[in-house]
């Protein structure tokens, strides 16, 4: 139970944004709270019972907790010491950035019913979507490298876009 109450916790504290698997499990491995089975057996109850919701963007596993999460942190969080919430709280201090630009900026691609790829970028700011951008390209090869270009040059392209369209002619 402990490790479902570290997860839910960690999720309630990163607020607005998602973690993702690899987030989760390298706070918990590293700090040698349990094995990654137990990680993996945690994430999908947690799942299962509606307490945390799952999204994959990129073959990339992003969790977030839910209302009904919330809830039963609430009641059982007295049960995580306040030395695992303390290193819980300097792991998102120290790696806030990271946490947070996996979260704010994220691309994917499918393949759509016309044969072609779709890409789709964004920008969220806590819950609010500044940008969403969608284009069809014609091989999975440019989709990927458009999307594996959106990290870098998102920023960029989103104030180009905002003074380009702002600007009066």
């Amino acid at each position: 139970m402990l490790y479902k109450l570290i997860i839910l916790y960690m999720l309630d504290r990163i607020d607005e944004y998602t973690l993702t698997n690899a987030q989760i499990t390298n706070f918990i491995l590293d700090r040698g709270y349990t094995n990654l089975f137990n990680i993996h057996e945690s994430l999908s109850e947690l799942i299962d019972k509606g307490f945390i919701s799952v999204s994959t963007i990129r073959n990339t596993q992003h969790y977030q907790i839910t209302n009904l999460g919330e809830e039963a942190l609430l009641y059982f969080e007295n049960r995580i010491s306040n030395n695992i919430k303390q290193e819980i709280r300097d792991y998102f201090k120290t790696e806030k950035i990271n946490l947070k630009n996996e979260s704010e900026i994220f691309s994917d691609y499918y393949f759509d019913e016309n044969n072609e790829y779709t890409v789709e970028c964004a920008i969220k700011e806590r819950r609010e979507t500044l940008v969403n951008i969608k284009i069809t390209v014609p091989t999975k090869d440019l989709a990927r490298s458009i999307c594996d270009n959106w990290r870098t040059k998102s920023t960029e392209i989103y104030q180009y876009l905002v003074n380009e369209l702002w600007t009066k002619e």
